[in-house]
């Protein structure tokens, strides 16, 4: 299983929320790309980074820290927030200059334009991630504000369809709360789909690490847990690499 540090940035700074809430954001940590060098240096292979402001904006807005996290960090980086067409895809995936991200994550248009995850898997195949963020399972969208009465598996397998390979799902109730993830609707959809699933949102210490790798998922977003130091990154790591 893969760890993947989160940084989430909101005007150029490191931030958390809880449940997803704008109103709830507040910084964690001082430098958006000296916290990546950070994880680099406690053994982190990924970052998953989201642009909060891009979410709204349905635009990118956090860019540059991106791809100087990307180049000073030397990690692979997965970007969500505010990715909604095929031009910005190809702007994160094809910079014209600097270093480019590895995957791209499809949120709000997986579940809103569907023919634009078709063309996006098509040109870069697996360097497309979907995000499926749900509040009582069903899909939410536009940065959490708008719920849709869409099942999270249905967009799952949906998406399955559309040859999407990895697949992010959130549990918004989780998010930030340090209350565990999901463990039940995780398992629901890794039995549903052949896609890689990796859980974000509620992950509070070791424990849940160990539960998610034996649920068998693809990868583990940590977020808060790592900026409160109820998780240590480098131990985490090393539990996943752990022989079974």
């Amino acid at each position: 299983m893969i760890i993947f540090p989160a940084i989430d940035i909101k005007d150029g700074q490191c931030v958390r929320l809880r449940r997803g809430d704008y109103q709830t954001a507040h910084r964690v940590a001082e430098s958006v790309v000296g916290t990546a060098k950070q994880f680099a240096e406690a053994g982190a292979r990924w970052i998953h980074m989201v642009d909060l402001d891009g979410a709204k904006d349905a635009k990118p807005a956090n860019a540059d820290l991106v791809f100087q996290a990307a180049e000073e960090s030397g990690l692979h980086i997965e970007i969500g927030g505010g990715i909604r067409t095929m031009e910005t895809v190809r702007f994160y995936l094809e910079p014209e200059r600097g270093r480019p991200v590895s995957r791209v994550i499809l949120g709000s248009a997986a579940l809103k334009n569907p023919l634009l995850v078709k063309e996006a898997v098509r040109e870069y195949g697996d360097r497309i991630a979907v995000g499926i963020d749900a509040r009582d399972g069903k899909v939410a969208a536009e940065g959490w504000t708008d719920t849709s009465q869409v099942d999270y598996l249905e967009l799952a397998r949906r998406m399955e369809d559309a040859g999407v390979e990895y697949l992010i799902f959130t549990d918004i109730a989780q998010d930030g709360m340090l209350s565990g993830p999901n463990l039940e609707q995780l398992a629901r959809l890794n039995e549903a789909v052949s896609c890689k699933v990796t859980a974000s949102g509620g992950v509070s210490g070791i424990q849940d690490i160990r539960a998610l790798r034996k649920l068998g998922v693809y990868g583990a977003i940590c977020g808060k847990a790592l900026y409160t130091g109820d998780l240590d990154l480098r131990e985490a790591i090393r539990v996943c690499e752990e022989e079974v």
